[in-house]
């Protein structure tokens, strides 16, 4: 789909809870791609920030946070059949939100499972229980109650979302390279076997941010080039990642769920605290964080291949983050206060002078060693793109529309994952505005050059173990 493709036919409401950086920068995108006026749609948010953006295209603006008392009786009134509820908010049930979808015959879709607020940080609650993986398995579950229900799309940002969409690409791509025959498989077992076939050991979601500000963060400030509170909320999550077949060496602050798949393991220290080695083309070897995304569980557990009721492939996956020179700097004061956020919070925009944000995924471990295939978008194209917004966010809306799309030609499909999406349509919506789409080989590994510097703990039989992935 192009940026002047027609709009697609929809004869809905949309309903809009939350409007931080997310939802401004994709209120134009569904303007343009989505067959709406603005007098159909409806902003729910607990701040005023975003009045302006809201009025310049004369959608109705409602200041109003919403609570476990209060949600039904706030949105369900502005919701009936075949409307959209479009989540992009924190500290609002996702749960809570499909189920009252699902009741008013709506479409919906979020970029992440929120909890209800406390939930992330809620000193009487279990590592485990405030992890991803346990959110995921509760909004999962709204798949035994109704399979032919309303579409709801979760976690479709762009990661999550769109990088499972790139995961299959990049697969495709290796089977070319490699000489392995490939169609685009029809079926997840399909895709996992795929995998197995190519070796794929791990899946890196490595992302680098290089934007800057002409005014730089200043003491006591927390500085993002997307939502704030959404990074500090993740950011003090407990480290989660994908847990591969291959892996030999369990980590000594690690630990596994009781429930569900078992394909996902959790730390026990934040991810804003956790870093590993990843690659991307442009910035080559960096630390980024271990940041909790459930893409990291989910990609896991699809691509597990269950052999007589065993598993016998999983590649390990998991986040690789650095974010802005800013945010980094912020994430360090946040850490020395303990985790208790910072007075003031800003979100880096118009202000930002340079820079691309890479964003792709890392297949490694297999007969080419490494190879990364992702988006390369600079703050200067994504302002020719769209307005109100960076290159961050211009990747994140741009799949948020893309599910929104296939939600709407798809209406009947119940409760989705992004792998659950034909990833072709998905990434036809998405590439106008993702800059240069890159796929590269690279005999990197998190090997490099460290045996010359100090006497580490390594596994040199093999370099894509976690031991030596993780910066210890």
């Amino acid at each position: 789909m192009s940026a002047t493709a027609s709009p697609v036919k929809f004869a809905g409401k949309i309903v809009f809870v939350g409007f931080g950086s997310i939802g401004q920068g994709v209120l134009p995108l569904i303007l343009r791609h989505i067959g709406i006026t603005s007098d159909r749609i409806t902003i729910v948010t607990a701040e005023n920030r975003g009045q302006v953006e809201a009025r310049q295209y004369g959608v109705r603006f409602v200041e109003r946070a919403l609570t476990p008392d209060n949600y039904r009786g706030t949105l369900k009134p502005l919701l009936a059949a075949g409307d959209f509820l479009l989540n992009l908010s924190v500290d609002v049930s996702s749960v809570a939100l499909i189920k009252l979808a699902r009741e008013c015959g709506a479409l919906y879709l979020d970029t992440c499972v929120e909890p209800w607020a406390g939930g992330y940080s809620d000193p009487n609650l279990t590592v485990e229980s405030r992890s991803n993986y346990a959110m995921r398995l509760e909004a999962l579950a709204l798949r035994d109650d109704a399979a032919d229900a309303p579409t709801a799309v979760i976690t479709h940002g762009a990661n999550p979302g769109m990088v499972s969409h790139l995961v299959k690409q990049a697969l495709l791509n290796i089977a070319a390279d490699t000489g392995i025959p490939a169609a685009p498989p029809q079926s997840r077992a399909g895709w996992a076997k795929l995998a197995q076939t190519l070796g794929i050991k791990v899946i890196h979601i490595a992302e680098r941010d290089t934007q800057v500000a002409v005014r730089p963060k200043a003491a006591n400030e927390f500085v993002n080039t997307w939502s704030v509170d959404g990074f500090v909320s993740e950011g003090s999550q407990p480290a989660e990642l994908g847990w591969g077949t291959h892996e030999r060496h369990f980590p000594p602050d690690g630990g596994r769920h009781a429930a569900g798949s078992g394909c996902a393991i959790y730390l026990n220290r934040p991810g804003a605290s956790t870093r590993v080695r990843t690659w991307t083309p442009e910035a080559g070897s960096f630390h980024g964080f271990l940041i909790t995304h459930s893409e990291a569980i989910a990609l896991a557990d699809y691509y597990s291949v269950v052999e007589d009721g065993r598993v016998v492939y999983r590649p390990t996956s998991h986040y690789a983050y650095h974010p802005c020179n800013d945010a980094v700097l912020s994430v360090h004061e946040l850490a020395g206060r303990n985790w208790h956020i910072q007075a003031s919070k800003r979100i880096l925009m118009d202000e930002i002078t340079e820079g691309i944000d890479e964003l792709g995924v890392l297949l490694a471990g297999h007969s080419r060693n490494a190879y990364w295939y992702g988006s390369q978008l600079s703050i200067g194209e994504a302002r020719t793109l769209a307005p109100f917004n960076s290159a961050t966010s211009l990747q994140v809306t741009s799949a948020a529309l893309a599910g929104m799309i296939w939600a709407i030609e798809n209406p009947r499909r119940g409760l989705v994952e992004p792998d659950d999406i034909d990833f072709e349509r998905a990434l036809a919506i998405c590439r106008p505005y993702l800059g240069t789409l890159v796929g590269k080989y690279t005999d990197w590994t998190p090997l490099e050059r460290r045996a010359e510097l100090f006497a580490e703990d390594l596994d040199t039989a093999d370099p894509w173990q976690f031991k030596n992935v993780r910066v210890v």
